[in-house]
């Protein structure tokens, strides 16, 4: 759990075998924009505005920073390629989890039968209170009758509870990976924000989570 502070940072690079210089993260906006980081290619000294990153380069690590919203992560076992993505509501409404999944096949070719994906824990059903203008901006993305009814129970008044998990987790399907090779932690951040970090728990006291991967 993070906070911002250098040596954190470094902890988290060691963990995953890498220089902290070799730690790729980016400047998120809520969106879906897509950073590529090629093999072999180096790293920027400023981190550059995304949601979403994807890679082929061994060398490096790549993570996103969450306090709410949900981490997916991607591998793809055949082509060695990762995707870290950040989906809060906003970048769940506009599919960034499909996103990533359309980068990796994109940059590197990979098969959405070799893709192995793990939701983080993100803020749960049982406590994503939303107002109707998230619910349109869903069915302003794209998201069918049907989805909309899946992912949000009424709550009281005009106001909803999202299940940010499962409306990934259906976004991964239909982006055509396999319900076997996604798997989630089924934790609510602001329900153990003892031990997450959680915006909607902690306000501006609250830290940040990092969800990061390293191609083998």
């Amino acid at each position: 759990m993070l906070r911002e502070e250098p040596g954190e940072w470094a902890a988290v690079a060691a963990s995953l075998g890498v220089a902290p210089d070799r730690l790729r993260l980016v400047k998120q906006v809520h969106g879906i924009h897509v950073i590529v980081a090629r093999r072999g290619e180096a790293v920027p000294a400023e981190r550059p505005q995304a949601d979403i990153i994807v890679t082929d380069d061994p060398s490096i690590a790549i993570g996103v920073r969450v306090a709410d919203c949900a981490p997916v992560l991607l591998y793809d076992v055949a082509k060695g390629a990762a995707g870290a993505a950040h989906a809060g509501w906003r970048g769940t409404a506009a599919g960034a989890a499909a996103a990533a999944v359309r980068a990796m096949q994109q940059a590197f070719g990979s098969h959405v039968s070799d893709l192995v994906a793990a939701i983080g824990p993100c803020l749960g059903a049982c406590c994503g209170e939303v107002g109707p203008e998230v619910v349109e901006a869903f069915r302003a993305g794209g998201a069918a009758p049907a989805s909309v009814d899946a992912w949000f129970t009424a709550g009281a008044g005009d106001r909803s509870f999202l299940d940010l998990e499962r409306a990934n987790r259906d976004q991964l399907q239909d982006a055509g990976l396999h319900p076997d090779t996604i798997f989630s932690s089924g934790l609510c951040t602001k329900t153990h924000r003892a031990r997450l970090h959680s915006y909607r728990g902690d306000r501006d006291a609250a830290g940040r989570m990092v969800a990061a991967i390293r191609v083998a």
